[in-house]
């Protein structure tokens, strides 16, 4: 599952906003069932809620972004094990 866009207007950010935000995200991706979710977002932001780089795991942005901006958060434990290749988003998204 792919967790975007995110975004909070600047005069209401580091209010908690974008945190709950991402929060309520990766909880529906658990309710839902789903194994893994992926961002492509801040690499200093993501990593607090325990996204890792996707390179980590073999997998890659059919985007071409940095390494450290494309990053995965494990729902289900070893879900992403022996799992590699290139996320495709949906055509909803267009182009980065």
């Amino acid at each position: 599952m792919g967790l975007a866009p995110m975004a909070v207007i600047p005069n209401l950010q580091n209010k908690g906003i974008g945190s709950s935000l991402i929060k309520s995200g990766i909880q529906q991706c658990i309710d839902e069932g789903y194994g893994a979710v992926v961002v492509l977002g801040h690499q200093d932001y993501y990593p607090k809620f325990g996204f890792v780089p996707s390179v980590k795991y073999g997998i890659k942005s059919e985007y071409d972004v940095p390494d450290d901006v494309f990053m995965v958060l494990e729902l289900k434990e070893n879900a992403l094990k022996g799992k590699q290749g290139t996320i495709k988003y949906h055509e909803a998204f267009g182009s980065v």
